[in-house]
């Protein structure tokens, strides 16, 4: 057993998200969203250092030591599967570990709306699931794709950067891919998929302009493609992806994304107060004709307008769905004030609203 596995055994115990290891810092754990110190020494550069190396592997080690930084996965039987990221900073080494949970929780158990496992059934086209960093994107992508596995009698490849959730073939036939053990990089997965008979593929982000264009044209050209973005809306979501591509080449990307794109989940996570645990606000965009002739035309800022009148598609606002959790008493109003997007909204929840200077 690796030294570092008990720090591991506590944050399984703890039901802790992450594990936060740095050279001249003691440990600590994300729990329900805040970090806490763990009560354990100052951790030594060179002790950590050791600890790290015990459980990478060599080619791992070697890009860490030549780049600064290095992202695998790393897996305790029994236990669970962790997204390591190693790193350098001012006092040494450090490292930060995502738990990631063995067994993969339905579209329900997480408490997602009913059109979300409806995605899972789709025969073609482009589901974007965005949201910050740790806002759950690739709980939300698994719990699909899961059901996709009970439901379809295809064939899915996943394409990830370290694999995360492991899937393996109920219904259909499951692949996966991790970038730099499998595969050389995330375009060039695809552009291989393509070759492969899939059905369904997941690109665990599209970090680049050539993975975007592969990702769109797949889509385009009669597979189920599921991707993440970190971005904060729908509307962002669609700027972010032309705004990446040459100006002579917007218009045209524009117009394929359109005809692609079937779907743009926003998602953040909220601390509950009720109990422990947290919970996901969702902003959800079905791509109708009218939603994706906005896009072609260039209006995205209209995207908002058009998810309040399309709502018996199963569409909903951020704010709406922050809303929501909060008059149901699930989360607070600061946590709903601080996170939603119409802070104008929310400011009457508050007991004394403070000044915001980002408003001014």
């Amino acid at each position: 057993m690796a030294k570092i596995d008990a720090f591991f055994k506590l944050m399984h115990e703890q039901s802790a998200s992450d594990l936060h290891l740095m050279a001249g810092q003691p440990p600590a754990l994300r729990v329900h969203g805040d970090v806490e110190r763990v009560k354990y020494k100052v951790l030594d550069n060179d002790e950590l250092r050791a600890m790290l190396y015990e459980i990478a592997a060599e080619d791992k080690i070697k890009t860490f030591e030549e780049t600064g930084d290095v992202d695998f996965g790393y897996e305790i039987p029994g236990l669970a599967r962790y997204r390591a990221n190693f790193f350098m900073q001012k006092n040494g080494v450090g490292a930060v570990f995502r738990e990631i949970p063995s067994t993969i929780l339905t579209c329900e158990q997480l408490g997602l709306p009913q059109v979300i496992s409806k995605l899972a059934g789709l025969p073609r086209g482009l589901v974007i699931v965005t949201g910050p960093t740790g806002s759950g994107k690739s709980t939300t992508l698994a719990a699909i794709i899961d059901e996709a596995n009970r439901t379809r009698a295809d064939h899915i490849i996943t394409i990830e950067d370290p694999i995360e959730f492991v899937h393996k073939s109920q219904g259909c036939l499951v692949n996966q891919r991790e970038v730099g053990i499998h595969t050389k990089s995330f375009a060039a997965a695809l552009r291989g998929a393509l070759r492969e008979d899939p059905d369904i593929i997941l690109v665990g982000e599209m970090r680049d302009q050539t993975t975007m264009s592969l990702a769109i044209e797949a889509a385009s050209t009669g597979h189920l493609v599921f991707s993440t973005l970190h971005t904060t809306s729908a509307a962002k979501t669609v700027d972010r992806i032309v705004e990446v591509f040459p100006a002579q080449e917007q218009a045209q990307i524009r117009s394929t994304l359109a005809d692609g794109v079937r779907a743009i989940i926003s998602q953040t996570l909220f601390k509950r107060v009720d109990k422990k645990g947290r919970v996901p606000a969702l902003e959800i965009l079905i791509a109708t004709p009218a939603v994706r002739n906005l896009i072609r035309e260039s209006k995205s800022h209209q995207i908002p307008s058009s998810i309040q009148t399309g709502k018996k598609y199963g569409m909903q606002l951020l704010d709406d769905a922050i809303m929501e959790l909060f008059n149901k008493g699930r989360i607070s109003a600061d946590d709903a004030y601080s996170k939603s997007n119409d802070k104008g909204r929310f400011r009457p929840l508050l007991k004394a609203p403070p000044a915001d200077f980002t408003e001014a």
